[in-house]
């Protein structure tokens, strides 16, 4: 785990072993170079892989820095975290928190003024570098996790059954909450202020949609093009490689670092041997087609049972998302052949409309253009009155249809969600229920949705994922992956370029009628292999359910983590006993993942709440 740590306010007990302990938690298990700068009342520290963290004093402002700032006037790296600092610090004395303005790429920056005794703590606007604080009266506490802040003897950990129902609910704990009482995010695009006691969170930047920008592919292409070159410039430096998926966002990083750099990219893929999950042979097309140094690794059963618990330490809350495993493997790899930092293309369905439940959502949104009258007095009716409508396929289907389209949005989509379709009574046992509030996952969701400034449905839905789809769930899975295995990483779709560019695009650019990427795919017709351009959306998805049915020691290891957490009293035990015996067997699929969900929370419990790791 890489980041920044420390706190501000009276401590009790040692400070500098309290310092030396976060350190620890932040070093990780390829221990980073790491910085810190200690004073009365207050400590700061980074740690990261070389030439990404720094801790320092300048003056009176204490600054500590992790991940790959860049400024909005000049468009490259500092020549080092130390000089990216002091310039912080000659525009925060200027300008104070509006300093954040001009700040670019990803970050995660602590800044305490030791003569005022103020901090401020902020991460950079999509949310890639992650920062949890506690604060408790005249105290605050931060790190990357709250492992880290756990060190500090005012910041004890306490799970919150809310964190707990919130990941049983989306998979990962959507911010600002954790999965600890009193513990918070820093949400993307947000700072924190902290002064004698008082703290407040804000935003310094929100997304933004352009709606009525009339253009065409032709006019658009040479500006896209731009920004693609200019977000991989950013990070091509040094022993740099790609993830190769074999997806259009992969393969455009990959096909454009080796544009950058003048050589062959070098890049890396995670193949399955597994009907349906394997995507190799799409890697392959786009290595061949741009001449890569590629390199591949197969990901066996076995693997997945030695990597578990790497995932299980590595993510300071729980975490669900099987991906994290070849995405591990992917890093280790790469680690392993003398790459130093790797190149994801996460954020591109998030920016460009990829994802293929927008089309799904958008042949629902049809259903709101007919009138009302039409709807609720003839269709309705109809299909909701008549009795015997489930013994006619095509009626059926359609009352399915209407069913959900009659939702709003975001509910809407979350139809597919696992704990509301089998209902959360029918997994959960009665007393923890009875504690949380079943609806917050969707008010979250609901204030993103509401709160965005656009009103086409796509803009709206790409608001949402870029919250929780990436900054809650694909970026941490990549860069604590990466962490593990003990490697940098950069998300070239995520620089400034590319995201105001996809920002400024007409809504129907992004999704037109229900052909995704369209803008996208189009401007790089003849970039991409033809092949690239119509393959569907896969990734790195993990056969999970598979090998639970047929690899015996994941089989046993899913059966003692779910038997040792039917003493947690949160999930029922005939869920719990039914999941193995009866429901995998149906569906390897769709129960595969609530066996693997309620596996990596009993092992995180064990990680993180039972013994201090």
């Amino acid at each position: 785990m890489s980041g920044v740590y420390g706190w501000l306010g009276p401590i009790d007990g040692d400070a500098r072993q309290i310092m030396a302990s976060m350190q620890s938690r932040v070093a990780g298990p390829v221990p980073n170079p790491a910085f810190s700068v200690m004073g009365p009342g207050f400590a700061l520290g980074a740690s990261g892989p070389a030439g990404t963290a720094f801790a320092g004093a300048f003056g009176p402002l204490r600054i500590a820095l992790h991940g790959h700032p860049l400024w909005h006037d000049g468009g490259n790296h500092a020549a080092s975290t130390e000089a990216f600092c002091e310039r912080f610090a000659r525009a925060y004395r200027t300008f104070g928190v509006r300093a954040l303005d001009s700040v670019r790429g990803d970050f995660a920056i602590a800044l305490i003024d030791a003569d005022k005794a103020e901090a401020v703590l902020a991460i950079d606007r999509i949310g890639i570098r992650d920062l949890v604080y506690c604060a408790d009266r005249e105290l605050l506490v931060f790190g990357p996790d709250s492992d880290a802040l756990a060190e500090h003897p005012a910041a004890r950990k306490q799970v919150d059954p809310q964190g707990i129902y919130n990941f049983m609910y989306c998979h990962m704990v959507p911010g600002p909450q954790t999965v600890f009482t009193g513990h918070s995010r820093v949400l993307p695009g947000h700072y924190l202020q902290a002064s004698r006691g008082a703290v407040a969170t804000k935003p310094y930047w929100m997304p933004t949609f352009s709606e009525d920008r009339t253009c065409t592919v032709s006019e658009l292409t040479p500006e896209f093009s731009s920004a693609l070159r200019q977000g991989v410039g950013a990070f091509a430096g040094g022993a740099c490689g790609t993830f190769l998926s074999g997806g259009t966002d992969s393969s455009t990083v990959s096909g454009i670092l080796g544009e950058v750099t003048g050589a062959p990219a070098r890049t890396y893929s995670i193949g399955f041997e597994a009907a349906g999950y394997d995507e190799m042979a799409y890697a392959r097309i786009a290595a061949r087609h741009f001449h890569t140094d590629h390199h591949e690794y197969y990901v066996t059963p076995a693997d997945v049972v030695a990597a578990i618990p790497i995932v299980a330490a590595a993510y300071g809350q729980p975490f669900g998302n099987a991906s994290a495993i070849p995405t591990y493997f992917c890093a280790k790899l790469a680690r392993e052949d003398g790459v130093t930092r790797m190149l994801g293309g996460d954020g591109g369905d998030e920016l460009f409309g990829g994802n293929s439940r927008y089309a799904r959502q958008y042949q629902f949104s049809l259903y709101g253009r007919l009138p009302q009258a039409i709807r609720t007095r003839g269709i309705e009716p109809l299909l909701f009155g008549l009795p015997g409508i489930e013994h006619l396929p095509v009626l059926r289907k359609a009352r399915s249809y209407v069913a959900q389209a009659r939702l709003p949005m975001p509910e809407r989509y979350e139809s597919y969600n696992l704990l509301e379709r089998l209902g959360a009574a029918n997994v959960l046992e009665a007393e923890f229920l009875a504690g949380i509030d079943p609806g917050r996952p969707l008010a979250l969701m609901k204030d993103v949705y509401d709160g965005v400034a656009a009103q086409s449905l796509i803009n709206r839905m790409l608001a949402l994922d870029l919250k929780f789809t990436l900054y809650d769930n694909d970026l941490p899975k990549v860069t604590r992956m990466c962490d593990a295995a003990g490697i940098d990483v950069a998300f070239p779709l995520l620089h400034e370029s590319v995201v105001d560019f996809a920002g400024a695009l007409p809504p129907d650019f992004k999704l037109r009628g229900t052909k995704l990427r369209y803008f996208f795919k189009e401007a790089l017709q003849g970039f991409l292999p033809p092949e690239i351009l119509a393959k569907k959306k896969h990734g790195f998805g993990l056969p999970a359910g598979v090998w639970l049915q047929t690899y015996a020691p994941l089989r046993e290891l899913a059966g003692d983590s779910l038997a040792a957490l039917k003493r947690r009293r949160i999930v029922r035990s005939d869920m719990i006993d039914a999941l193995l015996t009866q429901h995998l067997a149906t569906h390897a699929g769709y129960y595969g993942t609530l066996v693997w969900i309620l596996m990596m929370l009993e092992l995180w419990f064990q990680n993180h709440v039972d013994r201090r790791v």
